[in-house]
């Protein structure tokens, strides 16, 4: 047995050996896809991290400890009901304005808490998929019956999903429901009101902070785009007064939370550039705000403990999709180890092939909120049919390497390529429907 686990040791020393022994170091292509990689990765850390995962993590880590168990399984677990279940998840993504890998977070805290696989996956999908913003932008930009083709077969998506995994792994489900019987049951800490009330705030933070600039200067989205941090600064104070008054936070804790943030924007306009003020200030914050609930021996503290226990889990795996992404299809306009003509010559027309394919490279690349709209109509001047093009957008927001990378640790290899081969197959095949009338 020892000689075989040498040889097996050997094995490894020369496979990594020869790969480097014929990196191709110096070929253009190859160091421009390391580049792209890097630069997508520099990207996500300064505009996604910060802004979309940390609230989202809080978020996340609040589900598992101001949430009951009972009330998950009430509204979501294997045995509600399934209208109302359903009816829940596959509408979030109209208050939910995240990408693929925000999402995660929360579909974890859902699942962990009890939810059943079929709601959890419908949550998981529209949550991302049906963005009110993306949508009124796709149908602006790409066409009126575009949008609407978006908005409907993201809604009949995440509940055919859902159902369709929920009959999968009925076995699953039924053990889950035994066990969950078994354990008994806990009611929520405090009124439904004040819990629903202080997700709302903790939402409103995520919304706001990353609400993109519209296109127009004028008008409802422009104000509140040139008013979002302030907007966001009061749902931050919002939160600290819950923090007093609901969590029994001491108020000079509190204050000492956001006293790093008040400091820096009254020293930083002399040092820091205007493009990174708004987030520096977000920083000081939120660090203020962790400090001081991770040293809190209550409700506080096992608030950031269960948060911290998220972000341990997610970030290293989407932070290493990203990069990977990177590599094989760079960022918005830049190419990386596979170039962009042949996607764009396979994408042509309504064939099978195409829409699969646009399924496929949607499933596999990641898009930030509202990126995809800019890059199909860079495909589609390029000659991309309307069919693949639907099959990009029902399949791509939805889906990404990171997002599986992570799914992967959250249900298991099983539960997430079925999801993954699911969404794919829908989305060909709404394509090709959508594409044989348009």
């Amino acid at each position: 047995m020892e000689w075989k686990k040498e040889i097996k040791n050997l094995g490894i020393i020369v496979a990594v050996f020869l790969g480097f022994f014929y990196l191709p170091v110096g070929i253009p292509r190859f160091d421009n896809a390391i580049f792209e990689a890097l630069e997508l990765a520099k990207w996500y850390a300064r505009e996604h991290v910060l802004l979309c995962l940390i609230p989202a993590f809080f978020i996340a880590g609040a589900i598992g400890v101001f949430i009951s168990q009972a009330s998950v399984m009430k509204y979501l677990g294997a045995k509600a009901n399934k209208i109302l279940a359903y009816g829940v998840a596959s509408v979030s993504g109209t208050v939910l304005a995240v990408c693929s890998c925000t999402v995660l977070p929360l579909f974890a805290g859902i699942y962990k808490m009890g939810a059943g696989i079929g709601p959890a996956t419908a949550f998981l999908y529209a949550g991302p998929a049906i963005n009110v913003l993306a949508i009124i932008l796709t149908a602006r930009i790409l066409g009126v019956e575009l949008g609407i083709a978006r908005a409907v077969g993201a809604i009949v998506f995440s509940i055919v999903i859902g159902v369709v995994m929920h009959l999968i792994f009925r076995t699953d489900e039924k053990q889950k429901v035994a066990v969950q019987m078994a354990m008994p049951q806990q009611g929520d800490t405090r009124p439904l009101w004040k819990t629903s009330f202080y997700f709302a705030v903790m939402i409103a933070i995520l919304v706001f902070a990353n609400w993109g600039k519209p296109i127009d200067n004028s008008g409802v989205w422009a104000f509140i785009y040139n008013q979002k941090w302030v907007i966001t600064s009061l749902f931050s104070a919002i939160l600290g007064l819950i923090m007093i008054f609901w969590f029994e936070m001491k108020w000079w804790k509190v204050v000492s939370a956001a006293l790093p943030a008040v400091i820096l924007a009254i020293i930083a306009p002399t040092s820091i550039p205007d493009e990174f003020m708004p987030m520096a200030i977000f920083a000081a914050g939120t660090i203020g705000f962790s400090v001081v609930t991770s040293l809190d021996k209550g409700e506080s503290g096992e608030w950031f403990s269960s948060s911290w226990t998220f972000a341990k889990q997610i970030l290293p795996l989407l932070l290493f999709g990203v990069l990977i992404s990177g590599f094989l299809l760079g960022r918005v306009g830049h190419e990386g180890i596979i170039p962009s003509e042949w996607v764009s010559a396979a994408v042509g027309g309504n064939s099978f092939r195409a829409n699969l394919l646009s399924s496929l490279v949607g499933a596999f690349m990641y898009f930030a909120t509202l990126t995809e709209v800019p890059i199909l109509q860079g495909l589609i001047a390029s000659g991309m049919g309307k069919g693949p093009a639907l099959a990009l957008l029902l399949a791509g927001p939805a889906l990404s390497l990171p997002s599986m990378l992570v799914l992967n640790g959250i249900m298991g290899f099983k539960k997430t390529i079925t999801f993954v081969t699911l969404v794919v197959i829908m989305a060909t095949t709404s394509g090709m429907i959508y594409g044989s009338f348009f």
